[in-house]
């Protein structure tokens, strides 16, 4: 029996291009919605309305964690938002991300090895 090691011309095409067009066609994808995204940010105009109710850090934090339920909620039916409009500004903001980050994992799984 003769094993001859493949040679270069012999290996399937398609190595590291493809796979490189695709990230780059990712990172454009993420950099585009992250740009279209950044001029929605602004100040909260409706939290100082005369209310009984502002939401703070944890109420921002709780509403982070169930954030993937209400969004799927959301889709559905009108009375349900994912994000109070009724806030104390930086703190809920903190809050809200600091929840949706600790839900999925956050930086746990990437640091893990393979």
């Amino acid at each position: 029996m003769n094993i001859e090691p493949v040679r270069r011309s012999q290996r399937r095409p398609g190595g590291r291009a493809p796979k490189i067009v695709a990230s780059v066609a990712v990172g454009v994808g993420i950099l585009a919605l992250l740009t279209a995204c950044a001029g929605l940010a602004g100040p909260n105009n409706v939290a100082n309305v005369d209310t009984d109710h502002i939401s703070g850090f944890w109420a921002g934090l709780w509403q982070g964690l169930i954030m993937p339920i209400s969004f799927v909620i959301s889709l559905f039916t009108d009375s349900i938002n994912i994000y109070d409009v009724h806030n104390s500004g930086n703190w809920y903001n903190f809050g809200f991300v600091l929840g949706a980050i600790v839900l999925p994992g956050g930086g746990a799984r990437a640091s893990r090895r393979r």
